[in-house]
């Protein structure tokens, strides 16, 4: 059996604060393929943009730690939490590629285009410059950009949001890395640039046959892209699962309560949707027991005083919560998610 291209195991990131210690990542765990699309979703706050980062080394030492125990092996040799900087830059952008959140503040405003793509181009490949410029054309038409030259020598203020971030993809694409994280990559476009960059990866992605990891808040975008999906809360993983097993067989009343907050076309019910009451858990004190319990309508005692397993529903399919326990009362899934929902 082929080992996965990443493997993370018990990751947990704290930061070290006058008040105390944040703890940010507690004990996660997941895999990535080759060629596979791997969505992380959750609340703002839930630890996806720290896992995400952590994967790249980029999150401040200090004031974060990286736990003793925690694991990231890429391409199953590169153990990326124990590398030191020097050895993180041969993979950061050679064969590992990030796209950030907001590419206006990502890009240097007083580098050319040209000159930020075949920096990295230049660095890792030890071309000429000619070539690393034709190259930067080349990944510029890739993504989608009209008159690919001329943007070469363009600044950033001079594009518009979209050929921005058309821009970081292309960037991070440069060297053709195995793994690209895209860490909210339509959040600051408006819906039409959104569609537009959504196809561009996924037709990037079956082109190249780079795995993906989606770190997002929307489901719509999941639902377009992904093969399979974890749910974070807390700084945990409550629920991981394929596309279809999370969209429509969820175990998880944070899951429910995520899927509930996002309008369906396919239903033939009057369904309000509905947010999810309350605010997460202080990072600076965790709960002892499930960190979604004070929130959750389907509470029980056990789930104030022990922190639930991960129990498995169906081959990878799993969902931290006493639910799913043999003895739990049976709860039906509300109205609405499901594939109950579909008309």
């Amino acid at each position: 059996m082929a080992k996965p291209l990443l493997e993370v195991k018990n990751l947990r990131v704290s930061f070290k604060m006058y008040a105390g210690e944040v703890q940010a990542v507690r004990g996660v765990s997941f895999t990535v393929d080759k060629g596979e699309v791997l969505a992380i979703v959750g609340e703002s706050g839930c630890g996806k943009s720290v896992t995400a980062q952590t994967l790249m080394r980029l999150v401040p030492s200090p004031p974060s730690v990286i736990k003793e125990g925690s694991s990231i092996v890429f391409d199953g040799e590169h153990e990326i939490a124990k590398m030191s900087e020097s050895q993180m830059q041969h993979i950061r952008g050679n064969e590992i590629g990030m796209i950030f959140q907001d590419p206006m503040t990502s890009l240097n405003p007083t580098m050319t285009i040209g000159a930020q793509i075949t920096e990295g181009i230049l660095k890792h490949q030890k071309v000429k410059k000619s070539v690393a410029m034709a190259r930067a054309e080349e990944l510029l038409t890739l993504v989608g950009m009209s008159n690919a030259k001329e943007r070469l020598q363009q600044y950033p203020h001079e594009l518009s949001g979209g050929m921005r971030q058309r821009v970081m993809i292309a960037l991070s694409l440069a060297c053709g890395p195995k793994l690209l994280i895209a860490d909210e990559p339509t959040t600051a476009l408006d819906v039409t640039i959104q569609a537009q960059i959504i196809d561009l990866m996924r037709d990037i992605q079956q082109k190249t046959d780079t795995a993906i990891i989606l770190i997002t808040h929307d489901l719509g975008v999941v639902a377009e892209m992904a093969h399979k999906v974890i749910v974070m809360y807390a700084g945990k993983v409550v629920e991981r699962g394929t596309l279809d097993e999370i969209f429509y067989e969820p175990r998880h009343p944070y899951t429910w309560g995520l899927l509930r907050s996002v309008p369906r076309l396919d239903s033939d019910k009057n369904v309000e949707l509905e947010s999810i009451p309350g605010t997460p858990p202080d990072l600076y004190a965790p709960p002892v027991g499930c960190a979604f319990a004070a929130r959750c309508p389907y509470a029980m005692k056990v789930c104030q005083e022990i922190d639930p397993d991960h129990f498995v529903i169906h081959g990878d399919h799993t969902a931290a919560c006493w639910l799913n326990h043999q003895d739990a009362p049976k709860v039906e899934m509300p109205v609405g998610i499901g594939r109950g929902a579909h008309g």
